[in-house]
């Protein structure tokens, strides 16, 4: 065998070895991801692409942030634009494990009350720290729909 020909017979079993172990190492990591979610306008979208996202990679780790008018779809009662309540939705989502924060500081500054929201909601200081916090130093991915 050439000298050639054993770095390619080399290089291809290494690539081979690594290829073969990408999805243990992907697995042993899963995928975190944050929604922001600000305007309850896109909370349609945002649940549609959640699930979406979960149907292919079941493990990912959500996280939903809410502030401003994104909250309102978190509130007791609400509904879409043709009058589908939001709430199935977000209970469905968080039994898969999603986490669906709220903004205190957009609760204050809307006088806004916790026993206004839905059970699912959790409640952060602040709803763009949160987004820091998770994309800084939890490694979450970044969307917004």
């Amino acid at each position: 065998m050439s000298r050639m020909t054993s770095v390619l017979a080399t290089a291809l079993a290494a690539a081979s070895l690594l290829l073969g172990t990408a999805p243990a190492i992907a697995d042993s990591h899963p995928e975190k991801v944050v929604y922001h979610v600000n305007d309850a306008a896109n909370a349609t979208a945002a649940l549609r692409n959640i699930g979406n996202h979960l149907e292919v990679n079941p493990k990912a780790k959500i996280v939903v942030v809410t502030h401003a008018q994104g909250v309102d779809f978190l509130m007791e009662g609400a509904r879409d634009k043709n009058g589908n309540p939001y709430n199935v939705q977000v209970e469905t989502l968080a039994a898969q494990g999603v986490t669906f924060d709220v903004c205190e500081i957009t609760l204050r500054n809307r006088k806004l009350d916790r026993k206004q929201f839905i059970p699912e909601s959790v409640f952060v200081p602040s709803g763009v720290a949160e987004l820091a916090k998770l994309q800084s130093r939890g490694g979450y991915a970044y969307i917004k729909p």
